[in-house]
């Protein structure tokens, strides 16, 4: 599913307009982004939660070479489900 598509089944399930829609989408996205740019982390119970890891900085290797590179220390935004989400996902 794209953004496309899930702004229509948004529109469709909620009985809103695609436009308005889509700024619901955007706006919850812009959201989510900022929390986690100030080092938050944003909990939705039963669907999941969304937090930064920090990666520390390592040595890799160039798969074309051979040669030992440095990798930097980043932040990794990540996605963890919820019991909810999990539990809808393998019923049958």
């Amino acid at each position: 599913m794209n953004k496309a598509e899930l702004v229509s089944m948004m529109a469709e399930k909620s009985g809103i307009t695609k436009k308005d829609s889509e700024a619901s989408l955007n706006a919850f996205v812009d959201a989510v982004t900022e929390e986690l740019k100030d080092g938050g982390k944003v909990q939705l119970i039963g669907f999941g939660t969304f937090e930064v890891h920090d990666r520390k900085a390592r040595t890799g290797h160039d798969p074309r070479t051979g040669n030992p590179i440095k990798i930097p220390a980043s932040k990794s935004p990540v996605f963890k489900a919820g019991k909810a989400l999990k539990d809808a996902v393998n019923s049958k």
